[in-house]
């Protein structure tokens, strides 16, 4: 079945990707919020659509929790994160009348909503679309796929733990992407150690390695790993709060209010996840 409406807006998008997770608890969101920090730092339009619907969590990882779109005459109006417009978000979470509301709806309805945010939110020109997914593969997914598929997006992104019931949950995701013919443009090794906040050392708590290997056996990209950092916690968890100079009064001190496309930079994770989306872009050019 044909959605033109679909792919009308898909046509400024350059880049379509779907970030998906066999399992829950593995960070799949946190690094699609990386991912598009990244790409944004890096002078690229990204938009990111949040389509778990029953567990929202993008509006907060950005800091736009509470946050109203807009209806214009060209569709719904995302939700921006900088005053520069290089990162917008479009989810559930910004309808519902309360961070605590739930979600209780059957697949056709949850289908006809991410039919709903694929055809009607105008994003203007993007360089990435990064798809959120719900953990999994479920009725979001096959609606996802069933719309974008004709407008050929460019592929998955899976997220993993390095431990062996995360990478067997995996293997079923990527088997998953090769029944409905969507190209997997690499695996991400989420949880890959912990950073401890006081030396700055790397423990392997849940082991290291794993998801390398197993993208070398199912012959994938293997993008890169990522560690714990609480600082990342912080930063995503609660408001940036660091005092700066007032320039205005030079005895005074002021809070930051810097965007969170700034403020990741001084995160040590930002250096890890710049190199993660080189070889996604990598991946992409080979894809071409």
């Amino acid at each position: 079945m044909s959605h033109p409406e679909v792919g009308e807006r898909l046509s400024s998008i350059k880049h379509v990707v779907l970030v998906l997770s066999g399992k829950g608890g593995v960070g799949k969101s946190s690094c699609t919020v990386q991912l598009a920090l990244s790409l944004a730092q890096q002078g690229h339009k990204v938009g990111v659509l949040d389509i778990d619907l029953c567990g929202p969590s993008i509006p907060r990882m950005l800091g736009l929790e509470g946050q109203q779109i807009h209806q214009a005459s060209a569709g719904w109006v995302p939700v921006f994160a900088d005053s520069t417009k290089r990162l917008a978000c479009m989810s559930i979470g910004f309808l519902l009348p309360s961070k605590d509301s739930s979600v209780v709806w059957r697949g056709p309805k949850k289908n006809a909503m991410i039919k709903q945010f694929l055809a009607d939110v105008y994003w203007g020109d993007l360089d990435y679309l990064l798809i959120d997914t719900p953990p999994g593969t479920s009725d979001e997914h096959l609606a996802a796929i069933e719309y974008l598929q004709e407008w050929n997006p460019d592929g998955a992104i899976v997220v993993t733990t390095p431990q062996a019931v995360a990478l067997s949950d995996v293997k079923k995701e990527i088997n998953f992407c090769e029944k409905v013919g969507l190209p997997v443009l690499g695996l991400i090794e989420n949880m890959s150690g912990f950073v401890c906040p006081h030396c700055a050392d790397c423990i392997n708590v849940f082991s290291t390695g794993g998801g390398e290997g197993l993208a070398n056996h199912m012959d994938i990209p293997f993008l890169g790993r990522a560690p714990i950092d609480p600082n990342l916690v912080l930063l995503l968890e609660q408001e940036d709060k660091t005092l700066v100079p007032d320039a205005n009064n030079p005895d005074a001190e002021k809070e930051r209010t810097d965007s969170i496309v700034e403020t990741y930079q001084r995160c040590e994770l930002s250096k890890i996840f710049a190199k993660i989306t080189t070889h996604l872009e990598k991946a992409l050019d080979t894809k071409e």
